[in-house]
């Protein structure tokens, strides 16, 4: 079984081929999508072989997606609905799947979210302190990161020689940043919540602010809503 694996970040995107016993049996890094040139997907494909199967990576799979789903057009669908929680990420991602879906036509497509490490969260961890009716249209602390949080708790068992019942905090530093907690292999805590714009502070991102200071910047300075959220999702952070 060869399966390449389509990792997409806010600045490339990562292609591996993964082979028997998780080898890597082939990479490439290419540029964002929408600079690339035509035909460089295509022919970074080409040169990897044979295919069986395809993994994306894709940010927020809501409450919906909580395991590795085969993607089909309903799924596809019910994604681009989760734009708005993800609108760094979910984009380029799902155009991602598109385009290699086209050059990998007839080669199962398996959709792995980031959010669903985290659907163990305990109420306590996933419910916000706001009125029952926001949390009734789906406002909850989702978490991210999840992919590289399961992998590193695993990988810190295994190189720590721990019980499976550890304890361990783990974190994924680079543009995004995020902790989790983690307690006998399931996520009971991490920084990042409804979005990936909680947490820590990132690259281009804020991570978590006073709410009071949204609405300041709104109602007393006279920003708009788009002007707040392009700000703390692109222009600020380190």
């Amino acid at each position: 079984m060869r399966i390449l694996v389509v990792n997409v970040g806010s600045t490339s995107i990562k292609l591996r081929i993964i082979g028997e016993h998780d080898r890597v049996e082939g990479s490439e890094d290419l540029a964002p999508l929408a600079t690339l040139g035509a035909g460089v997907l295509d022919r970074a494909i080409g040169r990897f072989g044979p295919i069986d199967a395809v993994g994306h990576r894709i940010v927020h799979g809501g409450t919906t997606f909580t395991a590795p789903v085969i993607v089909t057009d309903e799924v596809r669908a019910d994604l681009r609905a989760l734009i708005d929680l993800a609108p760094l990420h979910q984009p380029p991602a799902l155009d991602a799947l598109d385009a290699v879906s086209e050059v990998t036509a007839g080669i199962p497509a398996v959709a792995c979210f980031d959010t669903a490490f985290h659907a163990t969260l305990p109420d306590e961890a996933s419910t916000y302190a706001i009125p029952a009716p926001w949390r009734a249209l789906g406002a909850r602390r989702y978490g991210f990161h999840g992919l590289s949080h399961a992998w590193a708790s695993r990988r810190a068992l295994e190189v720590g020689d721990l019980p499976a019942s550890a304890r361990i905090v783990t974190c994924h530093l680079g543009g995004g940043a995020s902790l989790a907690a983690v307690a006998g292999g399931r996520s009971v805590d991490t920084t990042m919540g409804l979005t990936p714009l909680d947490g820590l502070v990132m690259a281009s991102r804020s991570g978590s602010v006073d709410p009071g200071l949204v609405l300041w910047l709104q109602q007393d300075r006279g920003l708009s809503a788009d002007e707040v959220s392009d700000a703390l999702e692109r222009r600020s952070g380190r």
